[in-house]
């Protein structure tokens, strides 16, 4: 009968639905024989009731008199194939997809067939069949509401005591492949917005609020695997751990946006649920601990990975509790948390340092666990005494009792570049959660100066003493015990729910004191040589946050190491105008004022917190350039340049003045008479192959581009203001003395240097044109090479005799220190840092009067 099947008729007519329906009632044994033909009508059928729910409801009216689904379930059970299933499943996902009818949704949610189907018992392990198994529990999700849930869900005195779409699919919600625990997600998150007082009722119960506790312990093994990567990545730089490290991101930042949505919801105590899951499984008991400990019986986050996990935490999962809890926390000693977390103290902890073998700490370490910062506060209250003087001291105190925040800003002066930069992103992070509560931010030293005296303007208002007393008085008691009164309440519900003692006298009193603990600690970090130029971007980002338009609370020290640290700098960027690159160190400036002066301004801080786990290498000196290397030294120009920018920008920011769009350079200036540019006919677009100049300067010489392939030409140098080439050009026979450009190559780095063993030949290094490191082309998001590294050609040219091997020399000689003092001139303004502010002066002054700056680029 099944071959009857295979007649031609009218697929999309009520007849041939009858048809089909019949035949498969006819089916009493599923064999090899007649298997194909169950599956054609299966998926016949779906297609049928899906085009009869959009053009014909008698489609749906003869499915339901028939009670076709019953026949699918018999079918089911006949079945001994696994391609019965497969089909089964899919047949009925896509009809419950693309079902419209609420009416048609309401007659395949009742009769209890779906919940048969998938209480089911399938065999899973076939990967395909769990694949059809999960979309189908992800059709049927798509469809619930207040309506429809109750049919999928069996009660008892008007409690839910089974919900089989839920409990089948949070079975599979840690399973190894990650599109099944997405489609499981997107199944319990459709089941939490429908809102349904007694399912949510039935969800955080036990045992079902086991999941969130689960959840959290699956998310907290990921961020220990991503430790592992992070380890190898530090030990071994390679593109292969890169995008490893990348996946591993992505994951766990997908895990907490999923958390964030669970919350989202509005499921009572699933906020709880995942906040105590949070603090007890992954904060308390590894994040905290492992910025200074290791633990002797687990596998602990570094430094670099809990810092950045924090970030994540506190960025994504929007729960007022966790944050502010957080926060409390970082006022404990770290050896709480060792103690928490079963620990045992160690030394210094390098971010590689994810063993669980306790280390002896060296000399280096103790030291620096013995120095944080503290503040000595006069007690005079006097106006002259308003900004008080913060003084960095080292303390003989133990180590086990710098509280959290201390060690965090330990990091910021102390510690290497992807410590301070994971520092930067906590408080940077802490200060954008708007979960906390602004007296948190007080206590911790970082609340904007803006939104400080809002509060003290609005304490004033309302406040019991005289406004003058609380706009004005450093101790403002009124503050001072809002402060406390918040930090307290988390503090004791830290000591009540999770056990945590604390000694209130351990908090310093003064509200003023953790804010300049703070600006101590950026102040200094703008002091340290050893510090890549984005994290310092990242630090000034941060510090305009604080002092947003304000040379207030900077003291004469402070003022005075600012200083300190950019004349160093101007001195560095100085070296490099006779360095690789002086031909575009103008320009490099430019580029990074513009940037810099946006990043400042930016409502978020330059770099991402994902950034601290792909640290960049710092080249700051002549030792860390690779011989004859000028991509490693357009590495070290970009650094230093960026490093300028960002001090040159705070110098004029703690003067209270506004950053100028552009950098305050002179215009360029007028080519010298007789110059080789200006007989050699060039313009300021330089020499193009095919372009006629003059070669009356030029020195003929050979060169050999291919072995055996002498060529001929004309050899000159030649500077226009900034800009400088070596030129190769052919001799026009019947046009002396002009001749034809071939080959043009930058001046600037060219190293000239005659041969020791032959007196008539030159050799020459030629650079790109353009810094590499700019291009994006060539460069992944995180400063990684996409292609192998640059290395720079070689020029050797043989001239007719000693004479004029050295004539060529000295003409490059000259070109280059011709091209080096214009750009020295043009940078004069911007590296004196008094005639810049003055000319900063004037500019403003030119601006107010809709004038254009007279010496500016």
């Amino acid at each position: 009968m099944w071959f009857s099947f295979w007649r031609s008729r009218d697929r999309f007519t009520l007849d041939h639905l009858r048809y089909l329906t019949d035949q498969l009632t006819k089916v009493q044994i599923v064999s090899e024989v007649n298997k194909d033909f169950v599956i054609e009508a299966l998926r016949s059928i779906a297609e049928l009731i899906t085009y009869g729910d959009q053009h014909d409801p008698s489609f749906f009216e003869f499915f339901m008199e028939k009670q076709v689904v019953g026949e699918f379930v018999r079918i089911l059970k006949l079945s001994k194939s696994i391609s019965i299933p497969l089909q089964l499943l899919q047949t009925v996902s896509i009809m419950i997809q693309n079902l419209r009818s609420e009416h048609a949704i309401y007659y395949m949610f009742s009769n209890e067939h779906m919940n048969y189907l998938i209480t089911y018992s399938f065999d899973f392990r076939n990967e395909e069949l769990l694949s059809y198994y999960i979309s189908f529990l992800r059709a049927i999700s798509g469809k619930l509401n207040n309506s429809t849930i109750s049919l999928l869900v069996k009660t008892h005195d008007e409690e839910v005591v089974s919900f089989p779409l839920y409990v089948e699919a949070i079975r599979f919600a840690f399973h190894e492949e990650n599109m099944v625990r997405t489609a499981v997600r997107t199944v319990t998150l459709n089941v939490y917005h429908v809102g349904d007082e007694c399912v949510n009722r039935y969800i955080t119960s036990a045992p079902h609020t086991e999941y969130f506790s689960n959840l959290v312990s699956f998310f907290r093994n990921q961020c220990m695997d991503l430790n592992k990567l992070v380890s190898e990545t530090l030990k071994n730089q390679g593109s292969g751990s890169t995008s490893a490290i990348i996946a591993a991101v992505d994951e766990i930042e997908d895990n907490l946006y999923y958390f964030s949505d669970v919350i989202s919801a509005g499921i009572p105590d699933v906020g709880r649920l995942i906040t105590d899951s949070i603090l007890m499984l992954l904060v308390f008991p590894l994040l905290l601990p492992s910025l200074r400990t290791v633990d002797s019986n687990d596998m602990q986050s570094g430094v670099v990975t809990s810092l950045y996990l924090l970030c994540c935490i506190l960025r994504i999962v929007k729960i007022k509790d966790l944050a502010n809890t957080i926060v409390a926390a970082l006022f404990y000693p770290f050896e709480t948390f060792t103690k928490f977390s079963g620990g045992k103290v160690n030394g210094y902890t390098s971010d590689s340092s994810f063993t669980s073998v306790s280390q002896e700490p060296d000399d280096n370490s103790a030291k620096y666990k013995a120095e944080y910062l503290t503040v000595e506060v006069p007690n005079s209250t006097s106006s002259s005494d308003l900004y008080l003087e913060s003084v960095v001291s080292e303390n003989n105190r133990s180590s086990s009792n710098l509280t959290l925040r201390e060690v965090l800003l330990a990091y910021v002066t102390k510690g290497d570049d992807v410590q301070v930069l994971g520092s930067l992103s906590v408080l940077a992070t802490l200060l954008q959660t708007k979960e906390l509560d602004e007296s948190m931010l007080d206590k911790l030293g970082i609340l904007p100066q803006r939104k400080q005296h809002k509060k003290q303007l609005l304490q004033a208002l309302v406040g019991e003493a005289s406004g003058e007393e609380q706009l004005f008085s450093s101790e403002n008691s009124s503050t001072r015990d809002s402060i406390s009164c918040e930090l307290n309440t988390y503090l004791e519900k830290i000591k009540e729910l999770y056990g945590l003692s604390f000694l209130c006298s351990d908090l310093v009193t003064s509200p003023r004191v953790p804010r300049f603990q703070v600006l101590d600690a950026l102040v200094s970090l703008f002091c340290r040589s050893n510090i890549s130029a984005e994290t310092l971007w990242d630090g000034g980002w941060l510090l305009r946050q604080l002092l947003p338009y304000s040379e207030a609370e900077f003291n004469s020290q402070h003022l005075e190491l600012l200083q300190v640290s950019y004349k160093n700098s101007a001195a560095a960027l100085v070296k490099e105008v006779r360095g690789f690159w002086p031909d575009l160190l103008i320009t490099v400036l430019c580029n990074e004022w513009k940037k810099c002066k946006r990043a400042m301004e930016s409502s978020y801080p330059p770099k991402e917190p994902k950034s601290v786990l792909f640290p960049s290498p710092i080249l700051s000196s002549e030792d860390d350039i690779p011989e004859g290397s000028s991509f490693a030294a357009g590495e070290r120009l970009l650094e230093l340049s960026k490093v300028f920018v960002v001090l040159h920008q705070l110098q004029i920011f703690t003067l209270g003045r506004p950053l100028p769009e552009k950098p305050l350079i002179y215009p360029p200036g007028d080519l010298p008479a007789n110059s080789r540019a200006q007989t050699s006919g060039l313009d300021l677009s330089g020499p193009k192959p095919g372009t006629e100049i003059n070669l009356v300067n030029a020195v003929p010489c050979r060169i050999s581009f291919e072995r055996g392939k002498e060529r001929h030409f004309s050899f000159l140098a030649i500077s226009v203001g900034t800009s400088g080439w070596l030129v190769l050009a052919e001799e026009l026979p019947l046009k002396k003395p002009f001749g034809v450009v071939r080959v043009a190559a930058p001046l600037a780095g060219c190293n000239p240097k005659i041969d020791d063993k032959h007196s008539r030949w030159l050799h020459l290094r030629i650079r790109p044109s353009s810094l590499p490191i700019l291009d994006p082309a060539k460069f992944n998001t995180h400063g990684k090479l996409k292609t192998k590294a640059f290395v720079d050609g070689r020029w050797t040219l043989a001239f007719r005799d000693e004479e004029s091997c050295k004539s060529a020399f000295c003409m490059i000689v000259e070109e280059i220190n011709f091209l080096c003092d214009e750009v020295h001139r043009r940078l004069k303004p911007l590296l004196n840092l008094e005639t810049s502010l003055n000319l900063a002066g004037l500019a403003d002054e030119d601006s107010s009067s809709n004038t254009t700056p007279r010496n500016s680029v």
